[in-house]
């Protein structure tokens, strides 16, 4: 039996598995049609297309006023974007209707052609749409470096703001940014106050609406916020200002379709494909808002449900029978446990990922059929689908019924749409126009150097237009990639009789000949460090240096190579010394598994040696479907990925070994060789002892980050540590104390607990028979009862996880565990008298196994001194350790920063906590004391 297994309840078995038209999505694959062709609708979705309607349509509207298109095209491609769209495409939450990045482009066009020519212009950029996600480019489109994306949507934006500005001050919109920027000064000196006041009151509604605090702010946020601002203006305006310009909604049987495009063709064919560029980027970012929009609330969602089965575990559990938390319980609110007769609540959807190439060709016939019946082009609107997901819509039904309400309101609320005033259309737009300039994609571009493309892109697309700014954007990236990759600074320090060589930037075959004279010029018996600051070498580059260090060893001389952080690199086989890297060999170890491949041949393949470990070789997704059963200890066992089709099959325990000694003595060991020689040398220093449990996905060097004589590791099932005076105590944990503590002298010990234990699981599961003999397994596990015990105990506090909440009764016991075994080590003659002299320190460590995640408990509580017991997450920047380092465990794992003794997240307090056996109350209501 596996001494540790996971917990899986969510994994059934390849046969219960639902078939490909379940609807279910498997991974990497596109979401599939609704079952059976039928149109679902829930109340979810008819509420949210009405919160989307009531934003959609002063939008639409506002949009065809910035670009002087006839009003009615923006109702007639917010229509058609709604139901065409919603139904053919690939983001089902994502909601489409006019183009907001193509405002510009579209003003510009109907000036330049005229109305009906654009429309002909939209059903060509539509039908490119279609061609190019039939060619399934859509995923080639995101290619596009951010900074220029987003550069061009934030020029857009600008451009956006200074022609509504005109229209808010009474005037109207010139040809061009530059030419509305030239135009203000004129413009505020014959200003008319009716028009800028209404503005204002527009834009105060849009930022103070989402800020109205208390209940009734709760209430009012319902009401979307451009809906209110623009109601507000609409009522102010007809009371204060009744000569105002207003909305003037021509009749349908005056509407213009398209004709045949006139113009130079060159030019034509541009305007096709700057229209389908926008249009198509602006909906492709945006589904992927949209997806990663719905996979927090379904993250947030998920979260409140474990919070509040938690609550609900922790009320309502009387005895070992009600340890388990129930996938499905009561709301945070709700003071009563779930009733067993009561159905359980309905699973929530699964969150699809968007099929980006659906997508693109959806949107390609939305544009079609918008430019065919005189619609604005269409593209998927980040503004309208991020208030369709908050809105709670679970489906694409809100979408198609958002088109709905869109075509009544076109057909019924015309006399009311014509009361609403241009300055207020006009400021709302330009409000979209400023909050397409992000201030968090700013930050982010000039943190990865690139805001130098960022505003090159802006500026060209002010300056020049959108197509050619971006032609712009995507020269001045090139450059600067080739100056990067050209710009190389090598500089030479001597410190103590050693060279240090600090090369910066990425090394090619131009940075070759500066680095050869570099190295020349080095003493060839002398000791060396270069340091690679950069994170590409090509093979010229590296033949150089590997041809130097060669060479600079032959002679009497010692090469070291460090990263950026001092820390060493893996060298060539026949440097002098190399540093272990336990996760390089150990990333791929189930490539031999594959069918129809010989770890010859696999090696052959992807090469071996240090000039490899920098490749990018995935690792395999080992998380197939599980059958979860149950044994007689209760806990879950699992088979391994065996039952999962897509796994290979498992080979028998000889061949595995076989192919890993191969493996090792071909990749391994060279890099090891001298290391290991000193080791036998010199002898074992280790510096800490290492108790954890015997479950094999712990896999101790590479979680610790430690090599060869680092860690006195001992394994047992469920990292017990019996007390010395236990009745049956395990002299072999004993004696591996004294051992380490007495002769190896080692500096500190870690007691390290993990997810998923199956130890802990039996212990909180089935006990066994009083009148069946004990079995060794359950002799030992006896060993955990005191951990069972201090979790129901009253006079122990809990022990957390700082930062949220412990996902079940498993995981308590888990991180329990740890503390109480911390004790029993406490109670060894050795340890006690090394802690009284101050010469060894415990600490208390958790693993959480699919989170790759590790937490150490407080140091107050790791030396029994503090009552609160708290686990803190060791972060990637709390500490640095060279791997040349004898300790890197201590230095690196075990040195990270800790919150005080008496620290706690917020809401430590007040946490409830599962529900142990062993309940004195036998309640359930476990008080929290000594905190």
């Amino acid at each position: 039996m596996s001494a540790c297994v996971p917990t899986r309840h969510d994994r059934t078995s390849r046969s219960s598995r639902p078939p490909r038209a379940s609807g279910i999505k498997r991974p990497h694959s596109p979401p599939p049609p609704p079952r059976g062709g039928r149109f679902r609708i829930a109340g979810a979705d008819l509420s949210a297309s009405i919160t989307v309607f009531l934003l959609a349509v002063p939008m639409s509207l506002g949009l065809a006023v910035a670009m002087d298109a006839p009003l009615e095209a923006g109702l007639i491609s917010a229509a058609i974007g709604g139901v065409v769209a919603g139904l053919l495409g690939g983001t089902p939450l994502q909601v489409s209707g006019p183009s907001a990045g193509l405002t510009v482009v579209t003003a510009e066009l109907i000036q330049i052609y005229g109305w009906r020519t654009t429309c002909a212009i939209t059903i060509g950029a539509g039908l490119l749409q279609i061609l190019l996600g039939s060619l399934r480019a859509a995923r080639s489109a995101l290619a596009v470096s951010p900074a220029i994306v987003h550069g061009t949507l934030a020029g857009i934006g600008v451009a956006i703001a200074l022609a509504q500005l005109q229209i808010v001050l009474g005037g109207s919109p010139q040809s061009s940014a530059v030419a509305n920027a030239l135009a203000l000064p004129d413009q505020l000196g014959r200003v008319s106050p009716a028009a800028p006041l209404i503005g204002v009151l527009t834009i105060a509604v849009l930022i103070l609406w989402p800020r109205i605090p208390g209940r009734i702010g709760r209430v009012v946020r319902r009401i979307p916020v451009a809906l209110a601002a623009v109601v507000t203006a609409t009522a102010v305006a007809a009371i204060t200002a009744p000569g105002i310009a207003r909305v003037d909604l021509p009749s349908w049987r005056s509407h213009a379709l398209p004709e045949m495009p006139h113009g130079p063709v060159l030019a034509l064919a541009t305007a096709v494909l700057t229209v389908m560029l926008v249009a198509s980027l602006e909906s492709l970012l945006a589904a992927v808002a949209v997806d990663k929009l719905s996979a927090d609330r379904a993250g947030g969602q998920a979260a409140a449900r474990s919070k509040a089965d938690l609550t609900s575990a922790s009320s309502s559990a009387s005895g070992p029978a009600s340890v388990s938390v129930s996938a499905q319980g009561p709301g945070p609110s709700s003071p009563s446990p779930p009733d067993p007769s009561d159905p359980p609540d309905p699973p929530d959807p699964p969150v699809r990922r968007s099929d980006l190439d659906r997508e693109l060709r959806a949107q390609g016939i939305a544009n079609t059929l918008s430019g065919l019946v005189g619609g604005l082009a269409v593209s998927g609107g980040a503004v309208r689908s991020s208030a369709n997901v908050r809105a709670g819509a679970t489906g694409r039904a809100s979408t198609v019924l958002h088109g709905v309400w869109v075509v009544l309101a076109a057909g019924l609320l015309v006399t009311a749409l014509e009361q609403i005033p241009l300055a207020a259309l006009a400021a709302l737009v330009m409000m979209v126009g400023i909050q397409m300039v992000s201030f968090a994609h700013i930050r982010n571009v000039h943190k990865h150097r690139e805001f130098l493309v960022y505003g090159a892109t802006i500026t060209g697309v002010l300056l020049f237009g959108v197509l050619k700014g971006v032609v712009i954007g995507i020269a001045v990236a090139v450059a600067v990639a080739l100056h990067r990759l050209a710009r190389t600074r090598i500089t030479v320090t001597e410190q103590g009789g050693q060279h240090l060589v600090v090369v910066q930037g990425q090394l090619t075959f131009l940075a070759v000949p500066r680095l050869s004279r570099v190295l020349a010029r080095l003493p060839q018996d002398g000791d060396a460090v270069v340091e690679l600051d950069g994170f590409f070498m090509d093979h010229a580059a590296y033949e150089t240096i590997q041809d130097w260090s060669i060479a600079q060893t032959a002679h009497g001389g010692r090469v070291v190579f460090t990263g950026r952080s001092g820390g060493r690199i893996a060298e060539p086989a026949s440097a002098a010394h190399s540093c272990c890297r336990p996760w390089t060999p150990w990333r791929n170890h189930h490539c031999h598994d594959r069918p129809g491949q010989t770890p010859e041949t696999h090696h052959a393949r992807l090469g071996t040696g240090p000039a490899r470990d920098s490749g990018s070789n995935s690792v395999e997704d080992r998380s197939p479907e599980h059958h979860t059963s149950h044994n007689a200890l209760g806990a879950h066992s699992t088979p391994g990925p065996a039952d999962s089709p897509t796994a290979a099959p498992r080979r028998t325990g000889g061949n595995r070994l076989f192919s890993g000694l191969s493996s090792f003595q071909r990749n391994t060991a060279p890099l090891v060789r001298e290391e290991l020689a000193r080791l036998a040398r010199e002898g074992q220093r280790p510096s800490q002892l290492f108790i954890t449990c015997a479950d094999s996905r712990l896999v101790t060097s590479m979680i610790t980050a430690s090599g060869p004589g680092d860690l006195f590791t001992v394994r047992n099932i469920g990292n017990l540590v019996p007390p010395p005076d236990a009745e049956s105590s395990d002299d072999s944990v004993g004696a591996a104390i004294e051992y380490a503590v007495d002769v190896l002298e080692v500096e500190s010990i870690t007691v390290c607990g993990h997810s998923g234990c199956g130890a802990m699981q039996a212990l909180l599961g089935s006990k066994p028979d009083p009148d069946t003999p004990l079995t060794s397994l359950w002799r030992w596990l006896r060993h955990g009862l005191p951990s069972l015990e201090r979790m129901a105990s009253r006079h122990h506090a809990w022990a957390r996880i700082s930062g949220r909440l412990p996902a079940d009764a498993v995981e308590q016991l888990c991180l329990t565990n740890v503390v109480q075994q911390l004790d029993h080590l406490r109670a060894h003659g050795p340890v006690a008298r090394r802690l009284a002299e101050g010469t060894l320190q415990l600490h208390g460590m958790y693993f959480h196994v699919g989170e790759a995640q590790a937490y150490l408990l407080a140091e107050g509580a790791s030396a029994g001194l503090a009552l609160d017991e708290v686990f803190d997450r060791v972060d990637p920047g709390d500490a640095h350790a060279s791997c040349d380092s004898h300790t890197p465990a201590d230095s690196h794992a075990l040195a990270g920063s800790h919150a005080p003794a008496g620290s706690r997240s917020p809401g430590d307090a007040d946490t409830p906590r599962p529900a142990a056996p062993g309940d004195p109350a036998g309640s359930g209501e476990l008080e929290r004391t000594g905190v």
